[in-house]
């Protein structure tokens, strides 16, 4: 009898130890659970990243209404002046990295703007050959009435209904087009020159561009403000490409202009364009 009891003693105590071990692996279990859950829930809340898109200064080249695409020209003092206002009211914005067409004016655009900002440690712009400004083919360095009158009437439409109703795919198709159509006729080899880009490379090259700056951002920082200057077609094309019912201003987008997209949850939204209150508020901020 006395044996008996002495073996169920053990038993029992067998049975609560390992009672006692399956509740402390649950405990264990739910704590991971919950650190995970957590951690899942704060990555996903941390996953937004705000672009601030931003057209270069005015050049030489804008100045005396030159067609202005892989061609380049530096600003002028008045680009330099609205694109050091625009930076002066960004100055509160710690951009964690910035990324630059590969053009000079855009390159100039994005250091003036760091420059004068006060929340961001050095970091070196990111030049991107994707970011660059459609490429106009034989028709750089022309007039720009000449190559938006050519383009009319290929269209069958007077120069001012275009213009009144620019859109950037009909546009950059035309250039392509005509482009094409003088190299033949004047017998040039394509080697010799680089041709004007048709609306989906254009495309493709800006958003493939876009997308490994957003994919290189979230995986290296989760979220934050990143700094981007490009052009003005190209940046109206951007937009074109990714948001359904997107109009262009009429009169296409201001120098040193702001354009915010937010990238959450892979999805992109769109938040403002064309917006000049930057370059105002930097403006008053330094006339006062």
């Amino acid at each position: 009898m006395k044996k008996l009891l002495i073996k169920s003693s053990i038993a029992l105590s067998f049975v609560m130890l390992l009672s006692a071990c399956q509740n402390e692996a649950n405990t264990q279990a739910n704590q991971t659970a919950q650190t995970t859950e957590s951690t899942d829930e704060t990555s996903n809340q941390e996953d937004e990243l705000t672009l601030y898109i931003v057209r270069h200064g005015k050049t030489m080249l804008n100045t005396t209404d030159r067609v202005q695409g892989w061609s380049d020209a530096v600003l002028t003092p008045a680009g330099e002046e609205v694109v050091t206002n625009a930076g002066v009211g960004l100055k509160d914005i710690d951009f964690q990295n910035a990324y630059s067409s590969d053009s000079g004016r855009a390159i100039q655009t994005a250091d003036l703007i760091l420059d004068e900002n006060e929340q961001t440690n050095e970091i070196q712009v990111q030049k991107d050959s994707g970011l660059r400004e459609f490429n106009f083919g034989t028709y750089e360095g022309d007039l720009n009435d000449s190559m938006w009158q050519d383009v009319a009437d290929e269209q069958g439409v007077t120069l001012e209904e275009f213009q009144a109703n620019m859109d950037p795919e009909v546009f950059a198709d035309s250039v392509a087009k005509l482009d094409k159509e003088q190299m033949e006729e004047n017998n040039v080899e394509e080697e010799i020159n680089w041709p004007a880009e048709d609306y989906e490379t254009i495309s493709d090259r800006l958003t493939n561009s876009l997308d490994q700056i957003v994919a290189d951002e979230t995986q290296e920082n989760g979220s934050g403000n990143v700094l981007i200057t490009s052009h003005g077609l190209s940046i109206t094309a951007l937009l074109d490409t990714l948001f359904d019912g997107f109009e262009a201003p009429a009169d296409g987008l201001d120098n040193a202009s702001v354009n915010i997209i937010k990238y959450k949850d892979n999805d992109y939204s769109l938040e403002s364009v064309n917006d000049m209150s930057y370059a105002e508020q930097g403006e008053k901020a330094q006339s006062d």
